[in-house]
């Protein structure tokens, strides 16, 4: 119940600001139709009118102009369980795809051109049926030259627990899988975990091996403490929206989390492990509004090389 109080406060107060802003600018609005303009131009009301102004331009933006831009995010992560080859890979999560189009084109034109090694995919790919055709499209339409992947999220689960979501795409579906992967001569592991199953990750971790970089693909961020004795380098997750209506300085009003604002969004060092959490790149099916602020759908590239060279270094050879 405190938990729940605490991720609601935020929302609840931002709700109860906006509401009072709109009721006092109708009310002043009455006053004026029943011809005491004087009130409604006062300066002490101006404030008041550049509040519920500025809110109106924040609806639009959010609404109409947010959901269309596309962020790439570019990390360089530093290892000495490689050598001579770095691996490039693209994480996209939370696409949602709608019955209506939005980013999927310019998503795939993005990602083609960063060239990929490895291209994965943490979840919640579907907000409707109908629109599994576009998912498959799109999921087909991007190139990568070692491979694609991808773990179910709630909303997966959920929805299409029954539906083949990947079928046909290229993307390889983990549910609980740990598998070494090469380039050049060099190995590395890839861990991905279905939403469903993360009480039961121990089965695919116990086959991680210690001596290679090992990345797990989860929805979410609930094993980030179970991982701390794991050998996990690199854990990519999404589910947040980066909050998908988020205020400056505050960050999300609702970051649907058990672990509220601790990793909304964003990379963090945990322990030996980073952690990444995607913002994700459609909207939620549910009682959000179909729109994003301050949270920019994005693209996340990481590039891992080894500790003693840099990425300009192993391409000039």
């Amino acid at each position: 119940m405190k938990y729940l109080l605490i991720c609601l406060l935020p929302p609840v107060l931002f709700l109860a600001a906006v509401t009072a802003v709109y009721g006092l600018e109708v009310r002043l609005l009455f006053q004026k139709i029943r011809k005491k303009p004087g009130r409604f131009f006062s300066k002490r009301n101006l404030p008041l009118h550049a509040l519920a102004l500025l809110g109106l331009l924040c609806a639009g933006w959010g609404f109409f102009i947010e959901p269309w831009r596309l962020q790439i995010n570019t990390f360089t992560i530093y290892t000495d369980k490689l050598n001579d080859t770095s691996v490039r890979i693209v994480q996209i999560s939370d696409l949602h795809c709608d019955l209506r189009t939005r980013l999927e084109p310019r998503l795939v034109e993005q990602i083609n051109q960063l060239k990929p090694d490895l291209i994965v995919l943490t979840g919640d790919a579907l907000n409707h049926k109908d629109a599994l055709p576009l998912l498959h499209k799109t999921l087909y339409s991007m190139h990568s030259s070692i491979g694609k992947y991808a773990v179910r999220g709630n909303v997966d689960n959920r929805k299409f627990k029954t539906v083949s979501l990947f079928e046909g795409t290229g993307f390889v579906e983990l549910p609980m899988d740990a598998l070494t992967l090469e380039k050049d001569g060099q190995s590395f592991g890839l861990c991905g975990i279905d939403h469903a199953l993360g009480p039961n990750s121990i089965q695919a971790l116990r086959h991680l091996s210690s001596d290679r970089f090992n990345i797990l693909l989860f929805h979410n961020t609930d094993l980030v403490e179970y991982l701390e004795s794991k050998p996990v380098d690199l854990y990519l997750c999404g589910h947040t929206h980066g909050g998908q209506i988020a205020l400056p300085f505050w960050g999300s009003l609702l970051a649907d989390s058990v672990r509220n604002k601790q990793y909304e969004w964003g990379l963090y060092r945990v322990g030996r492990m980073d952690l990444y959490v995607n913002r994700g790149v459609g909207m939620t099916d549910g009682l959000l509004p179909r729109a994003r602020f301050w949270a920019v759908p994005e693209i996340t590239v990481f590039d891992i090389v080894p500790k003693t060279r840099t990425i300009a270094e192993i391409k000039t050879e």
